[in-house]
């Protein structure tokens, strides 16, 4: 999914954000507004992953908004 998907789907699909990754609080998920790299940040902000981590946990969590 293009990154303006997720953009302009933000609203319906930040519940989901929030079930992916319980640590990410409503402030950190308004924030965000389906920004990639944002996200990826505060992946690796409060969970301690690499970047790389991040991205990976990322992309993986968008293939479920693919199919």
């Amino acid at each position: 999914m293009d990154n303006n998907v997720i953009k302009g789907k933000w609203m319906q699909i930040k519940g989901e954000a929030k079930k992916q990754w319980g640590k990410l609080t409503d402030d950190d998920l308004d924030v965000i507004a389906g920004e990639k790299d944002k996200l990826v940040g505060k992946l690796q902000e409060r969970y301690g992953h690499t970047k790389e981590d991040a991205e990976a946990e990322y992309h993986k969590w968008e293939q479920s908004y693919r199919n």
